[in-house]
C-alpha cells in the first residue's frame, strides 16, 4: 500500500513530460490564456490545428495554436503540440527578425498549478519562420488522465508568456593617441579680491583640436561654497565628435609665486570627458584660508596664477 501511494504521488506531481526542464508555478500566464471545453470533440473532429484569436504582446500580434492530436509535420504524434505564430507581419521592415523568450503553459486543475517550460530559450521569428512551438509538449496518455489534472471534465487551459528581447547591447572602442603630448595653459587672474561674480572662465585654449577652459568659483561652489576656491577643467562640446568621449589626464594648479615655487597647489586626475560630463575638477580645490596665506604666495599683487596641464590619452567611441 505504501509503495502504491508513493507511485501515485510521483505521477501526480510530475510535469507534463516528466522532464526536469518543466517547472511549476502558481501565477497564471502573463499574456494569454486559452481555455478549451469539450476537448475530446475537438480531437475527434479531425481538426489538425486550432488557433486562438489574435492578441498583442510586446507591440506585436500573435496567435496561440493547439494541435489536439499532435503536429504530425513535426513528429508530434501521440502528444498535444503547442505553438506560437507571429501575425500581421506585412507592416514590418524588410529583413525583420523578432527575438523572444516564449514560455508555454498548461494548467493543472487538480493541483491548481501551471506547468511551463523553464525560461531562457530564445526563439527567433522571421519571414521564413513565423510559427515556433513544442511538437511534443504533453504526452496524450498523461494529458488525458484526469487524475493528472490537465484535462478535467473534458476541459483544459493552455497559456503563454512572451518576452520580447530588445537590442540594448552597448559597447565602446578606445583609440589611443599615437603621440601623447601634454599642453599647458596659464591664466593670470588679476584683481582677485575684487571678483564679485560666482564664477569666472579663462580664455579658450586648444589641445589636440579640442577647446578647453579653466573655470573658477572664487568663493566656492557646492560643498566648497564659503570655505574654498573651486576649480574645474571644461571641454567645449562643439569640438567633440558624435558618440565620442575623451580619455584625458589633467592637472589643475595654483602656482606659488614664492622664489622656490615649492608650494604649488595641484589637483591631478585621469577621467573621461563626454556629453554627459564636460566638466571635471574639485569643489574644495583650495581653502580660502590657504589661498590668502601670504607665506604661500598664491596671491601676490592681488594676482592668482592658475594653470592647466592637459594630456589627451585616447578617444572612446560608443556603439550599439
Amino acid at each position: 500500500m505504501l509503495l502504491l501511494l508513493i507511485i501515485e504521488m510521483g505521477l501526480r506531481f510530475r510535469g507534463p513530460q516528466s522532464h526536469v526542464f518543466f517547472e511549476e508555478r502558481d501565477a497564471p500566464p502573463s499574456h494569454y490564456s486559452f481555455k478549451i471545453q469539450s476537448f475530446s470533440s475537438l480531437s475527434k473532429a479531425s481538426i489538425g490545428k486550432y488557433s486562438s484569436d489574435k492578441f498583442e504582446a510586446g507591440d506585436y500580434k500573435w496567435k496561440l495554436s493547439i494541435y489536439p492530436n499532435g503536429n504530425k509535420d513535426r513528429d508530434g504524434q501521440g502528444h498535444v503540440s503547442i505553438s506560437l505564430t507571429l501575425v500581421d507581419t506585412s507592416s514590418l521592415l524588410t529583413g525583420w527578425e523578432v527575438k523572444a523568450i516564449v514560455n508555454f503553459f498548461v494548467f493543472d486543475q487538480v493541483g491548481d498549478k501551471y506547468y511551463t517550460l523553464s525560461a531562457g530559450k530564445v526563439r527567433h521569428f522571421h519571414a521564413m519562420q513565423t510559427e515556433l512551438g513544442v511538437p511534443k509538449f504533453i504526452d496524450l496518455e498523461v494529458f488525458s488522465d484526469s487524475s493528472n489534472g490537465y484535462l478535467v471534465n473534458d476541459t483544459c487551459v493552455f497559456g503563454i508568456d512572451i518576452f520580447i528581447l530588445k537590442q540594448t547591447h552597448k559597447g565602446e572602442k578606445l583609440s589611443m593617441v599615437k603621440e601623447i603630448v601634454t599642453d599647458s595653459y596659464i591664466w593670470n587672474i588679476k584683481s582677485f579680491s575684487t571678483l564679485n561674480l560666482d564664477r569666472y572662465e579663462s580664455e579658450t585654449f586648444i589641445v589636440r583640436d579640442h577647446k578647453w577652459k579653466i573655470l573658477i568659483y572664487p568663493r566656492g561652489n557646492g560643498e566648497g561654497k564659503g570655505n574654498s576656491m573651486s576649480m574645474f577643467l571644461c571641454l567645449d562640446e562643439t569640438t567633440l565628435p558624435p558618440d565620442t568621449k575623451l580619455f584625458v589626464k589633467f592637472l589643475l594648479r595654483v602656482i606659488s609665486q614664492t622664489p622656490t615655487k615649492s608650494d604649488n597647489f595641484e589637483f591631478k586626475v585621469e577621467n573621461h570627458f563626454g556629453p554627459s560630463c564636460l566638466t571635471w575638477g574639485a569643489q574644495k580645490f583650495m581653502s580660502i584660508v590657504k589661498l590668502n596665506d601670504p607665506k604661500k604666495g598664491y596671491l601676490v599683487g592681488d594676482t592668482c596664477i592658475a594653470e592647466a596641464n592637459v594630456t589627451l590619452i585616447g578617444e572612446v567611441t560608443t556603439a550599439s
